[in-house]
């Protein structure tokens, strides 16, 4: 539960909190728990929940709409600009690795909170599609709508970098 804390957080206090206000708020409502999800489901969904509104507590930088993330298609239903593959001449070394990795966790801080939550949930954590839309209290293709769609605005924002690096 720390690290979905962690992960939505992305501070190692601000995590702790949220999981001591989560067990609290299990505690007292433990009597209200009826059985019909998994115990571990019910006590991640207080979790993100206690995460959430820690961010929506915490002042924040403006999030840019998704909107101007997502590919642009022309009325034929083509790409306005082709999606690129990006790969590397040669194996990434570690700290290459590394360096893709924090730019990969920056980039997704900068996700719009719905569309942030549902990838980390779903990409990081490796929930499946069912309990990420139990914990989000979203549909099963809500949660499958807005994973596509930070896949897709995530692939937008590293676009920029992975040009300069030269990696294409």
């Amino acid at each position: 539960m720390l690290a979905v804390a962690r992960r939505i957080l992305r501070a190692d206090d601000d995590a702790a909190d949220a999981v001591q206000e989560a067990f609290i708020s299990a505690f007292r409502a433990i009597g209200n728990f009826e059985g019909g999800a998994k115990l571990s489901t019910w006590l991640h969904r207080i979790v993100v929940n206690a995460s959430l509104m820690r961010l929506r507590n915490r002042t924040r930088h403006p999030e840019v709409p998704i909107e101007e993330l997502l590919p642009r298609f022309v009325e034929d239903g083509q790409h306005v600009e082709e999606p690129r593959e990006w790969r590397s001449p040669e194996p990434l070394d570690a700290l290459e690795r590394r360096e893709t990795r924090e730019l990969v966790r920056s980039l997704i801080d900068e996700l719009p909170q719905d569309y942030r939550t549902v990838l980390l949930l779903r990409d990081i954590e490796g929930l499946d599609t069912k309990e990420t839309a139990e914990l989000l209290g979203v549909t099963p293709n809500a949660a499958k709508i807005r994973l596509h769609r930070a896949r897709l605005a995530l692939r937008t924002l590293l676009d920029p970098h992975m040009r300069e690096r030269g990696a294409m």
